[in-house]
């Protein structure tokens, strides 16, 4: 029973840094790209509609909002999951703790494919025409073309982030347990 409340709070903690987490990335971000959030963001998330009433008073307020509506609900599969491996541990404490440590693994992963993104976003995607981006969503009075595209990259890197950092966080977990196993036997 103890270890079914663990894996709850687990994945609210899971949502709730998530979330912040991705309030503080979107931070980042808006310093390198304004125009992602005044063109695209805030209209995506319905927070302001398109023209001069996109650009809100304090930007960074609605920047938080857009970065925590984008991603508290990554946190409840993430915290699902690795929750679900951390049942494996022997008792609900050494579950709560690996499977939080976990959850930073996986958001540290996360935010280094991010910064992978951010790069191969500055130095490759944004040298490339603006017809190559097709699929992408460009808004047609774009100034700073280079930042909306490097922006975008990193965000699209920062899921696949997500991703890849859940597969590490499966694998600091089951690596914790055998350590575990390996203690207990010896």
């Amino acid at each position: 029973m103890k270890k079914f409340l663990a894996l709850i709070l687990i994945v609210i903690m899971a949502s709730l840094i998530g979330g912040i987490y991705g309030a503080i990335h979107d931070q980042l971000t808006y310093t390198i790209s304004p125009e992602y959030y005044t063109k695209f963001k805030f209209i995506q998330f319905e927070l302001v509609d398109e023209g001069p009433e996109a650009n809100p008073a304090n930007p960074r307020v609605w920047v938080a909002a857009v970065g925590f509506l984008a991603t508290w609900w990554m946190g409840i599969p993430i915290g699902l999951i690795l929750g679900l491996f951390g049942l494996t541990h022997t008792s609900w404490q050494t579950m709560f703790r690996i499977t939080i440590k976990a959850f930073l693994v996986t958001m540290a992963v996360a935010f280094t494919t991010g910064i992978v993104g951010l790069i191969y976003g500055r130095l490759v995607l944004a040298n490339k025409p603006i017809e190559l981006f097709s699929n992408w969503y460009i808004p047609d009075n774009i100034i700073d073309f280079k930042s909306f595209i490097t922006v975008g990259s990193m965000h699209n890197f920062s899921y696949a982030g997500g991703v890849i950092g859940l597969i590490a966080g499966i694998i600091y977990s089951l690596g914790q347990k055998k350590k575990q196993a390996g203690m207990v036997a010896a």
